[in-house]
């Protein structure tokens, strides 16, 4: 029997685990229809905890704000002694009075305060969206995979059905006496690698789609879930340069760290105003008996020992820092995006040599030696060998498509930006 092709690459269509349902979920209802990668990206974004929690941080950090605006509020004061005691009583009148006071700042500290609380909510809502940006880098690996996963079940289950067939027909070789008892057990003896790696691809696919499932937000993984996508590899027209110029342009965490500059600028500006002397101004009435006065004063505090220096040394060495955390940011970015470039050209050159020659190379080896084993040419050994070889390139393969794949998602988690159309 000549044997069949067993898988082809760039697998597309409906990824359904052809599993009983699970329990309907309490958060969300199982979707109706598959997922794409875009809409995946998109669920995540409304659905996933970590990033529902970072948002509610990021509004939190926000409403700081309010709270560096605030002015200083007034204080009245009221107060009184021998109330109870008959007014015209010389030797103790009653007395009430009411103060009102107020302290004002000096050196625009509220400005100062108001830029730096600014500045801060900047730097978090940055920093959420450098979790987003690896919260999506996750989605998309975690989808990739649940396609890979699909595709090596397919190929699973093609092997199994294709290699069943050739042991029913070495049975019938084997009652016709063209084939030795031991042979025949030799060939049937295979069929449990067949049905161990179809096993194995079921419990990869509950696997990743569970993963998936868990950062889209699922509290409770279903088995209907699905995806849509392919595994062909797609070319990337932009070059090295170009990327850099995107990430350098677009990270979030590179963004955070020229932030985190402006924040430390405008903290040197609060320290340095937080040494200016405040004035606190009082005003007042009191009445004693039948004599009603009113008056009024000022607090200066005497700032001969502490100006506020330590902190103004503090805020100046943090700016420091922090425009040397911004180069360092600077060159982690061009890193990145350089790694991720020469993964990329790896993963399609070992892709382009699998699709283009040694998957067909495989085939055809299998094929000639399982018609020469059955001419008596080969060996029974040659072609087990043959098999397992074509077994394993188709595999390679597919893994080879699939790491294309991760390598562009490295790549757009690199650059902060989508870099194929």
């Amino acid at each position: 029997m000549k044997h069949s092709r067993i898988v082809r690459l760039g697998v597309c269509g409906v990824l359904l685990l052809g599993l009983p349902p699970a329990p309907a979920q309490t958060a969300q209802a199982p979707l109706a229809t598959p997922l794409t990668l875009q809409q995946a990206v998109a669920l995540a974004r409304r659905q996933n905890p970590t990033l529902l929690a970072a948002q509610q941080n990021l509004e939190s950090t926000r409403a700081e704000e309010i709270t560096a605006g605030l002015r200083q509020n007034p204080v009245f004061t009221l107060s009184g002694s021998d109330v109870t005691l008959p007014a015209n009583n010389p030797a103790s009148p009653y007395t009430y009075s009411g103060d009102f006071s107020r302290l004002f700042e000096r050196g625009q500290k509220r400005r100062w305060r108001l830029d730096s609380a600014r500045a801060s909510t900047q730097v978090t809502e940055s920093q959420y969206r450098d979790l987003e940006r690896q919260t999506v880098l996750a989605v998309k690996q975690a989808f990739t995979n649940m396609l890979l996963a699909k595709a090596a079940l397919r190929l699973a289950d093609s092997n199994l059905i294709s290699y069943r067939k050739t042991v029913d027909l070495s049975r019938i070789r084997l009652q016709a006496g063209a084939i030795s008892q031991t042979d025949f057990e030799r060939i049937d003896l295979q069929l449990a690698s067949f049905e161990s790696d179809y096993a194995n691809a079921q419990v990869n696919l509950v696997q990743s789609s569970d993963q998936l499932q868990q950062l889209l937000g699922s509290e409770h993984p279903s088995r209907s879930f699905a995806i849509l996508g392919t595994l062909d590899p797609p070319q990337i027209a932009l070059s090295l340069p170009e990327l850099e110029q995107r990430a350098l342009a677009a990270r979030p965490d590179y963004r955070a760290a020229q932030q985190a500059i402006q924040v430390a600028d405008a903290n040197i500006k609060l320290a340095d105003a937080n040494g200016a002397t405040d004035l606190t101004l009082d005003a007042g009435y009191s009445r004693s008996g039948t004599y009603n006065s009113a008056g009024f004063y000022v607090s200066i505090p005497l700032r001969i020992f502490d100006r506020n220096q330590g902190e103004k040394q503090v805020a100046r060495f943090t700016a420091q820092s922090s425009r040397f955390t911004e180069m360092a940011a600077r060159n982690q970015v061009l890193s990145d995006v350089d790694q991720a470039w020469a993964a990329y050209q790896a993963a399609q050159s070992l892709a382009q040599r699998y699709n283009s020659h040694y998957l067909q190379e495989a085939g055809t080896i299998l094929n000639n030696l399982e018609f020469g084993y059955r001419q008596g040419s080969y060996t029974l050994l040659d072609y087990l060998d043959a098999l397992h070889d074509d077994r394993q390139t188709n595999l390679d393969a597919l893994n080879a498509n699939a790491q294309v794949w991760l390598s562009i998602h490295q790549l757009n988690y690199a650059t902060a930006t989508e870099i194929l159309p």
